[in-house]
């Protein structure tokens, strides 16, 4: 799914009515007609429940105003606050407005206060748990700098009501009141919505931490703009959806006359004398996720405890340094190994052990096929050796914020302040598909596509979590010989994530271990899949 930018917003909005002759006026009203669906779909008939519909000026309050008369249509009792005088608006707003006035003369069920102020937002202010639902159509996509004034104190006291115990539903169109559409940190006092209802796509801030912990949930709704415009317009930035991870569980579902071989041969270089547990996870998650064969090449001294943990995979032995790590002698044959196997995932558990960190940094350099690099192998290359590109295969890349900042030499605040484009100049200089781990984990292309993936919780946040998307990634690139990685590293993250969201709702997050992941992988899979995944290999091909 695309996100838009408010600049890109405005442009599909612009040739919506330009190239389709699809009038404005009937874009605000399927607006409001899409957000009142949203609320009774939720919450159930408006008919006799009281609502505050809170306008600005602007295209956000005629939106508003329109969701008013046609909540108002349905019976309900609605009230509108203009933070303005109608004669001060202008275009399909002041239509808007000019129609709930005149509605208003001859309906008591139906009240217009145009020109609020402080003084008459006080007296309402101390009555909003009376109100079945508040409407948030104060200020718009277009907002760039804090709130202020009049406007900054009303978004702050709806703020701090929600934050109180309440039966009242706030509502916000198309953008919580406060943020600023494009950004991710929250800029000023900012509306917290139960529910926000976003037309034709979703905005950055609304899908982007922190910012989209303001908006509740989220509803985006189609108001009458062609789905070409959305690519039209150039945008970059995505939304991962489950029927994106369902079409790559079409493409690579097993065939009744295949075999082992079929699937791919993963090769995990991990582990060391102190950590053959990262080693471990990696490599049952790769079998996990559907990979034919996996080998783990590993120090002698942890072949033992890998064989014992996973007796499903293979294990080779690769020279051993004093300290216990893979020794820079190991290189060739490392590379040997590589040379015979379908996907190498390296890092989890290597340590940075000088002559570990030669090693890891020519295995990198040198291996044809596709490469994962994780953990200590992102430790061992940082700073990021110039020479080391994607450009001649596939190189995926799956550093958190700390890693990141090691990467490319920055602080760690700055990553996290900056996530989407640090992931994306990383990922189109480097020509890799770069995975930056945390909250809400961006995907950045080689091609400067960045996709968000919405699946995942706190859960996650647990030691071996990284281990088990480094064996996912592999696992899923090895089923996909000689596609473009992007899908399988989209469909690998997402499933990552949902399995963690299932073992949360069945272990709790607190006590979750990256093992569970592993373990409720499957019915990750079954879920996005269909039955059939579970029972036959066979994945429908839409979902229910």
């Amino acid at each position: 799914m695309k996100v838009l930018t408010a600049t890109e917003m405005r442009e599909v909005d612009r040739l919506t009515t330009e190239r389709y002759g699809i009038p404005s006026l009937l874009l605000m009203e399927n607006a409001a007609a899409q957000t009142l669906r949203a609320v009774i779909e939720r919450w159930g008939d408006v008919a006799d429940r009281r609502i505050l519909v809170l306008c600005g000026k602007g295209n956000n309050g005629g939106d508003g105003a329109a969701f008013a008369r046609l909540a108002w249509m349905r019976r309900a009792r609605v009230e509108v606050m203009l933070f303005a005088r109608i004669e001060d608006t202008a275009g399909d707003a002041r239509t808007n407005f000019e129609i709930v006035r005149n509605l208003a003369r001859t309906s008591e069920a139906l009240r217009v206060f145009e020109g609020v102020g402080s003084e008459t937002w006080h007296g309402f202010r101390e009555q909003l748990g009376s109100y079945d639902f508040i409407v948030d159509g104060l200020l718009g996509t277009g907002l760039e700098r804090p709130a202020e004034g009049l406007y900054g104190e009303v978004i702050a006291d709806l703020a701090e009501f929600a934050q109180r115990p309440r039966t009242t539903r706030i509502i916000s169109i198309d953008l919580p009141s406060g943020l600023a559409a494009d950004r991710d940190q929250v800029i000023g006092p900012t509306v917290r919505a139960d529910l926000t209802v976003t037309f034709t796509a979703p905005k950055p801030a609304l899908v982007l931490p922190p910012a989209y912990l303001y908006a509740g949930e989220v509803v985006v709704a189609p108001i009458g703009s062609p789905e070409d415009l959305l690519q039209a317009v150039g945008a970059r930035l995505n939304v991962i959806e489950a029927s994106d991870v369902c079409r790559w569980l079409e493409r690579t579902r097993r065939h009744p006359l295949s075999h082992k071989g079929t699937y791919g041969h993963v090769l995990v270089i991990a582990g060391s004398r102190g950590k053959p547990g990262a080693a471990c996870l990696a490599a049952r998650a790769a079998l996990v996720a559907g990979a034919g064969l996996v080998t783990v090449a590993t120090v002698p001294s942890a072949q033992s405890v890998i064989v014992a943990q996973v007796a499903e995979a293979m294990t080779e032995a690769l020279v051993e340094t004093p300290e216990g790590t893979i020794a820079e002698q190991a290189l060739e044959r490392a590379l040997e190994l590589a040379a015979e196997r379908d996907v190498l995932a390296l890092g989890p558990g290597l340590t940075t052990q000088e002559s570990t960190r030669r090693f890891t940094r020519e295995v990198i350099a040198r291996a044809r096929g596709p490469v994962i690099v994780d953990a200590d192998g992102l430790n061992n290359l940082a700073p990021w050796p110039e020479e080391i590109h994607g450009r001649e295969r596939p190189l995926i890349v799956t550093p958190h914020p700390g890693e990141m900042a090691r990467l490319i030499g920055h602080p760690t605040q700055y990553v996290l302040e900056h996530r989407v484009d640090v992931a994306r100049e990383f990922a189109v200089t480097h020509h890799v598909h770069l995975v930056l781990k945390g909250h809400r984990t961006l995907i950045a292309a080689p091609d400067g596509q960045v996709y968000v993936n919405p699946t995942g919780n706190a859960g996650l946040a647990t030691a071996g979590s990284g281990d088990v998307l480094t064996g996912i990634l592999a696992g899923c690139l090895a089923q996909d010989r000689g596609a473009d990685p992007t899908a399988a590293v989209l469909a690998a993250v997402y499933l990552h994530g949902l399995a963690g969201d299932l073992a949360a709702r069945r272990l709790g997050a607190r006590v979750m271990l990256a093992s569970d992941v592993t373990a409720h992988l499957g019915d990750a899979i079954a879920s996005i899949g269909g039955e059939d995944e579970r029972r036959s290999g066979n994945v429908p091909h839409a979902l229910a």
